[in-house]
């Protein structure tokens, strides 16, 4: 089974907790969709709020995670047969590890296949990509930013797209697979080459490595690359 995963959080930090989780997957034709918002109890700030618009009157009467059905689901399905697919599915997965889950199966993360494939996108947000690669085409229902139940639909929709250009293993293999970037993407040279800011500015790409802690795993990757 492949089941394409979604969640939204407190913050982006190691002790913020998950809000609200989704799945979709497809089982003999059927569309099977599940989402709980839950209560780990921390509470939800409002620059949080302000993104996935989830309040604390939301989640106060809400379940813990591990009581919630889409949880329940995710442990049913837990096994080497299923492929579970995410975007940046890193961050999903260090979550849900924080409270004991681990998964057993295969993993396919869109942003990094993406960033394989189609390394001429400027960004690989899934807004962005929703545009970029024009899959909201495709849409038959309303769908909302930093919205969960959205978001499974799109990356749904992405990995699709991106199932048209290679299989399920060789997205297997690239999404544990670093990627060679070319631009920077972000700060005061973002679209510039890496390799030119090296001749230009070496020192500001030193002083991102050693002081930016959340960088992407492929940019820190290529930043060094090309510092050597």
């Amino acid at each position: 089974m492949v089941v394409f995963l979604d969640i939204q959080t407190t913050g982006l930090e190691f002790n913020d907790k998950i809000l609200s989780i989704s799945t979709l997957s497809i089982l003999d034709d059927k569309i099977i969709t599940n989402y709980d918002l839950v209560n780990e109890g921390k509470k939800v700030p409002p620059l949080a709020s302000s993104i996935n618009h989830i309040t604390n009157e939301m989640i106060k009467d809400k379940v813990k995670l591990k009581e919630s059905d889409t949880y329940k689901f995710l442990v049913e399905n837990n096994n080497e047969d299923s492929i579970l697919v995410g975007h940046n599915i890193k961050f999903d997965l260090e979550k849900l590890n924080s409270i004991g889950f681990f998964w057993e199966g295969k993993i396919i993360d869109t942003m990094r296949v993406t960033k394989h494939l189609i390394p001429e996108c400027e960004f690989f947000s899934l807004q962005f990509l929703r545009y970029e690669l024009r899959i909201y085409k495709k849409e038959k229902t309303a769908i909302f930013a930093h919205n969960s139940q959205s978001n499974v639909i799109l990356i749904k929709y992405l990995y699709d797209y991106l199932k048209e250009m290679v299989c399920d293993d060789e997205m297997v293999t690239l999404s544990s697979k670093k990627v060679l970037l070319e631009k920077l993407n972000f700060g005061k040279y973002s679209g510039r080459y890496i390799e030119d800011i090296v001749v230009s500015d070496r020192g500001y790409l030193e002083w991102l490595l050693g002081s930016a802690s959340d960088l992407d795993d492929d940019l820190r990757y290529s930043m060094e690359y090309y510092l050597c």
